[in-house]
């Protein structure tokens, strides 16, 4: 680990105030000028670019300078100097145009801090299965470089190791985001019912497809990390070094440091997939984290759930009739709360009366009166019960008679069936030729319980109807001959098989 490094006290001190958008603006046009090359611009560049960074306030070529001074001279995020190349033919347009500015170090950075400040609170977290595949193919690729060792390529070992570096950073900080949001989700309660069970449902399903295949890639991962270290990790840092081609002014120490970075970056590398006794550990985090937001998501959806079925608790009612009771204005409305919340109406058999009303004096009380019969049925349902006069039994003598008639004319053709499907001893399948497409039928199932049975060593099956009564034999067919039987319903085709029917049902 480096050294802690502590931000300057003054940082970003021109986000504050009310020229603060300003400010912003005029940081946005010279860094617009230095990806076009410019260098340095002079207030009335500055002035002129404003819109074109989409700063539309109005302000004047007064404001701009008061800027460009303040940021020059106060935050040191200009350089302020004079522009030795100009002509002027006024002594207002010297005093205008004789100075430039230009963004210095600090000011590069303290711009791009805020622009990626703005970006990433615009970013969402994600877990991107691609990153891992990246992180692998581009450590195939360093070890293919490291084994041919040749000096013309070092460039390509810089580029293919910043290129792992960045997507590593993309890995973590993808991560660490993803992880956070999570983490919010799972406290969110105050949401809409259908969003809420929409998002975590659907969370749900990003987290186990991650997971799915998240051992393999680390282990590809994990082995490719095994090459390149078995070639010197040192080499690997040395030959991109080589490849950064940095200027002839730069210093030792700014080798140094770059080279110090790349191992700090190879270490963070490491710590995530490299192996260790416990396993990769950043994996190990990674899975173990999206596995229990997993059983978390869902025991907080089954939870929901089950509030939203679950029917209210007795004890919360008596609560909630106590707090109405208690805030009642008087007691007239108390009774109606009572009358309402208990359901004590009057009596729903105040109006049944004894069989004999007359035997009853007019004055007797309730208490000491003979009781009333009350049907059970009254309290179950409100309504009393009426007893009539049994309904008549229905003569089924008919139907039962039909039904006879019906199983007898069935039967009859069922034994017609079998007598015109008997032989007199084997004959040919084709002999049959043309059947109605109940005999076909009848003939199909005798066949069907010959074809099930083995046959014996010459061929021949034998087989019989379940009660008995009937019996096929089927032997092999003589030639290669078909035979072709027809119904009403269609033609069959198949082997002409020699078959034997005997037996039959009574008449």
């Amino acid at each position: 680990m480096g050294d802690f490094e502590r931000l300057p006290g003054d940082a970003f001190q021109f986000n504050a105030g009310s020229r603060r958008d300003l400010y912003f603006a005029v940081l946005h046009v010279f860094n617009a000028a230095n990806e076009r090359l410019e260098t340095a611009l002079v207030a009335e560049d500055v002035h002129r670019r404003l819109a074109d960074v989409g700063f539309l306030d109005v302000v004047g070529e007064d404001d701009v300078e008061a800027a460009l001074r303040h940021l020059s001279g106060h935050l040191h995020l200009l350089e302020a100097s004079q522009n030795y190349g100009a002509s002027h033919g006024t002594a207002v347009d010297f005093e205008r145009k004789n100075v430039q500015y230009s963004l210095t170090p600090r000011g590069e950075a303290e711009f791009a801090g805020a622009v990626h400040m703005l970006a990433r609170l615009k970013e969402s977290g994600a877990l991107q299965t691609a990153v891992l595949d990246a992180i692998a193919d581009r450590l195939d690729g360093l070890h293919a470089l490291l084994k041919r060792a040749d000096p013309t390529e070092d460039p390509q070992v810089f580029t293919a190791l910043l290129e792992l570096e960045g997507h590593l950073d993309s890995l973590r900080d993808n991560t660490k985001r993803f992880n956070n949001e999570l983490q919010r989700l799972l406290r969110v309660d105050k949401v809409d019912f259908a969003t809420f069970h929409s998002v975590k449902d659907s969370t749900v399903g990003y987290l186990k497809e991650f997971l799915e295949n998240l051992e393999m890639r680390a282990g590809r991962i994990g082995d490719a990390l095994d090459r390149v270290e078995s070639q010197s990790t040192l080499s690997l840092r040395m030959r991109a070094l080589n490849g950064a081609n940095f200027p002839p002014g730069a210093s030792e120490q700014t080798r140094t440091d770059w080279l110090a970075a790349r191992g700090n970056k190879w270490e963070g590398l490491r710590s995530w997939f490299a192996a260790s006794p416990d396993g990769q550990t950043g994996v190990r985090r990674l899975h173990e984290v999206a596995r229990q937001a997993i059983v978390s998501l869902l025991e907080t959806l089954d939870r929901i759930v089950d509030a939203r079925r679950r029917s209210s608790s007795a004890a919360e009612d008596f609560r909630t009739a106590a707090r109405w009771f208690a805030t009642a204005e008087s007691e007239s409305d108390l009774h109606r709360l009572w009358a309402a919340a208990f359901g004590l109406s009057p009596a729903r058999h105040a109006h049944l009366g004894h069989d004999d009303a007359e035997l009853i004096a007019p004055g007797t009380e309730w208490a000491k009166a003979d009781p009333v019969h009350v049907s059970p049925k009254l309290r179950t349902s409100g309504r009393a019960e009426h007893i009539g006069r049994t309904a008549r039994v229905r003569d089924v003598g008919a139907v039962r008679a039909a039904r006879r008639a019906a199983a007898l004319e069935e039967r009859r053709q069922i034994e017609a069936a079998w007598r015109s499907l008997a032989t007199d001893g084997p004959v040919r399948l084709s002999t049959f030729a043309t059947l109605e497409h109940t005999l076909f039928e009848r003939l199909l199932d005798l066949l069907g319980l010959a074809l099930a049975e083995p046959p014996a060593s010459d061929g021949m099956r034998r087989a019989g109807t379940s009660d008995g009564r009937f019996e096929i034999v089927l032997y092999p067919p003589r030639d290669e001959s078909e035979a072709t039987l027809r119904t009403p319903r269609g033609t069959f085709t198949g082997p002409d098989y020699v078959v034997s029917v005997s037996g039959g049902m009574p008449a």
